[in-house]
């Protein structure tokens, strides 16, 4: 859990960061922002923080050493000695700059700031951030006069959505600090924030391990098991059905007692157990066979688990329970149904 309901900013610093690929280069300010407080600090912080709450916890990485992580060593840096706070704003714009060579990313405001008196899981701690402005809105402004109103347009940021955000906690240095990332753009294409620019990995906790078992589950599911076994599409949802609910309703996850509960037959429980040990050996993912659920991960991964039965473009039926309610047949003339019972209807 993140609390920054005492946070202060302490230093912020603003440079424009384009696309190396269409060599729009870099705009370098001369100095520090001087934020007076009060209405635009409120504003700033909310900007900058609001994103985060129980985001998924990451650390620095690099497949040789940690100090080559660029990104890593700069960050370091400043917290070693935070005099060093602007110079080293500036070479993280560098490599930002670097890193934004896909024809897809937009340039923009990068604002590197450092915050104190935030607690991460209970601890007291300094961070830095690292927030990248890419998409511009419209506000209209009325302004009144004296017996009218002029009314014009402004480009500015809504201060409820952060396109690119990073906040790096003084925590764990030697094992690559613990990082949460913001990301509104979720495509593949354009993951040059997360991997390129801060090349990060998950950190192997219980949020990593819910979420992860949670996507094993949902991929078997709906890629995997109609190939070896016969089921429908009702049968699909009610074993994603189960599997949340798992979750939903245990405090700890055993691997061995959610295979029973969710696929009940040794046959899908063998397939399973072969889909998941690929599955980890192909993405290199490491889980945890028995650990603590996160309920933020379960909320969060519960969302795109698909219940809704569409049949052709005329019906889509929403199946949250009981999978015995719902009766599929073929009628004489080739025409398929599916029979719903139920007890009172809302």
């Amino acid at each position: 859990m993140i609390d920054f309901t005492g946070v202060k900013l302490q230093n912020i610093v603003t440079h424009f960061v384009g696309n190396k690929l269409r060599d729009e280069g870099m705009k370098v300010s001369t100095g520090e922002v001087n934020i007076v407080e009060g209405d635009t600090e409120k504003y700033l912080l909310k900007y900058f923080l609001s994103s985060f709450q129980d985001n998924e916890k990451f650390s620095f990485s690099n497949p040789t050493e940690l100090s080559l992580n660029a990104a890593y060593t700069l960050i370091n840096r400043i917290f070693a000695n935070t005099d060093t706070f602007y110079n080293n704003s500036i070479e993280l714009s560098k490599h930002l700059y670097e890193s934004s060579t896909h024809p897809k990313v937009n340039g923009g405001e990068f604002s590197i700031c450092m915050f104190k008196n935030i607690f991460l899981d209970g601890i007291e701690t300094s961070a830095i951030g690292l927030f990248k402005t890419e998409v511009k809105d419209v506000f209209l402004k009325f302004d009144a006069m004296k017996d009218n109103y002029s009314i014009k347009y402004e480009n500015g940021v809504n201060v409820g959505k952060l396109d690119k955000g990073c906040i790096v906690f003084n925590i764990e240095a030697m094992d690559g600090y613990t990082v949460c990332i913001v990301d509104s753009n979720k495509s593949n294409d354009t993951q040059y924030w997360k991997d390129d620019f801060l090349s990060i990995r998950p950190i192997a906790d219980d949020y990593h391990f819910t979420k992860n078992f949670l996507s094993i589950t949902k991929d078997f599911v709906t890629k995997q098991l109609s190939e070896e076994f016969e089921v429908s599409k009702a049968d699909k949802i009610d074993l994603l059905n189960r599997s949340v609910e798992y979750f939903k309703t245990h405090d700890r996850f055993e691997k061995e007692s959610f295979e029973e509960e969710v696929f009940h037959h040794p046959e899908m429980i063998k397939s399973f157990r072969s889909f998941d040990e690929q599955y980890r050996e192909d993405r290199n993912v490491e889980i945890s066979d028995n650990f603590q659920i996160s309920s933020q991960a379960v909320k969060k991964q519960s969302r795109v688990f698909k219940s809704v039965l569409k049949l052709d473009r005329n019906f889509d039926i929403y199946i949250h329970g009981d999978k015995n309610l719902i009766e599929k047949g073929v009628e004489k003339d080739g025409r398929k149904y599916y029979k719903i019972y139920y007890e009172e209807e809302k």
